[in-house]
């Protein structure tokens, strides 16, 4: 897959996802509403998924910010680090990103942003003080080929979606739950096979759409954000630092786990059937292709 390609592909999942997301909402209201004699229930559901969608496209980063408690460095809070990302993003071809900070020992970094104009790296005060200059600029490198790549808006839809998915389902559940226990007519029931079937599959269905953005991503930016620095082993070294390090990212999510440059849970075993739910390609494989690439 060529840059191009992936970034055609990003855009087209993006609003494939986004009008998926619509139908279910509207479809799920539309039933409610006919078992229910009830065409509020179908206003609502259309309110509900024109807000989350939205959301997902224009205010993403925001609340994916909002989650980590990051706060922005301006120029003044840390010259190197904005020098650092200025001048890649120039190299790059790039406008110059807001600069977020986490201050969380544990280190790892991400994008996010709906568009190169309106983008967002993100790196928490463990990198900082954890990687050196060479190996920081890798990360750098790493995170901005994901912004010219186009992967941050997919990625950030993802988590606003996933995320409704499972709190809608949870309240039908709750919803189900607290009505009045007793015979229930043939509506009722129907409720709530619906609303079992909804808990059920939606921590399913929030993995299938972390699992459709493609971990080729990964070593795609691995590759570009190389090619940016002219230097492989800064990264595939900070990838060890990272990968070595033991402590997990403070509030760490499912939701938003896809987004960071390496596992933020800090998974010590991975199987072969593991490895098949992975967002990300295993660190070691990026590693090695990444010193495949400087011999």
């Amino acid at each position: 897959m060529t840059l191009y390609t992936q970034q055609e592909a990003n855009i087209f999942r993006t609003w494939f996802f986004i009008g998926m997301f619509l139908v279910l909402i509207i479809g799920l209201g539309w039933i409610l509403a006919n078992i229910y004699d009830a065409p509020w229930l179908l206003w609502l559901a259309i309110i509900i998924a024109l807000i989350q969608s939205f959301l997902s496209y224009w205010k993403s980063d925001q609340i994916i910010l909002n989650l980590y408690n990051a706060q922005e460095i301006k120029k003044e809070d840390n010259p190197d680090l904005y020098r650092l990302v200025e001048n890649l993003s120039i190299t790059a071809g790039l406008p110059m990103p807001k600069i977020y900070l986490i201050n969380d020992p544990s280190p790892n970094a991400f994008a996010t942003g709906r568009d190169s104009s309106h983008s967002i790296i993100c790196v928490t005060s463990g990198l900082l003080e954890r990687l050196e200059k060479i190996e920081l600029e890798g990360v750098i490198a790493h995170e901005l080929s994901h912004i010219g790549n186009r992967d941050i808006l997919l990625a950030s839809v993802i988590v606003v979606l996933a995320g409704a998915v499972t709190v809608i389902a949870r309240t039908f559940l709750r919803g189900n739950i607290s009505r009045r226990r007793g015979n229930r007519n043939e509506g009722e029931s129907l409720f709530s096979l619906i609303a079992l079937i909804l808990i059920i599959l939606s921590p399913l269905f929030a993995l299938l759409l972390k699992l459709a953005i493609s971990r080729k991503r990964e070593f795609l930016a691995d590759t570009t954000g190389a090619l940016l620095t002219r230097y492989p082993e800064g990264l595939a070294r900070a990838l060890e630092k990272i990968a070595s390090d033991p402590i997990p990212l403070q509030g760490a999510n499912e939701a938003t786990a896809h987004l960071f440059i390496s596992d933020p849970f800090k998974k010590s075993k991975i199987n072969w059937f593991t490895k098949l739910w992975l967002t990300h390609p295993p660190i070691e494989e990026r590693i090695k292709a990444l010193r495949e690439m400087a011999m």
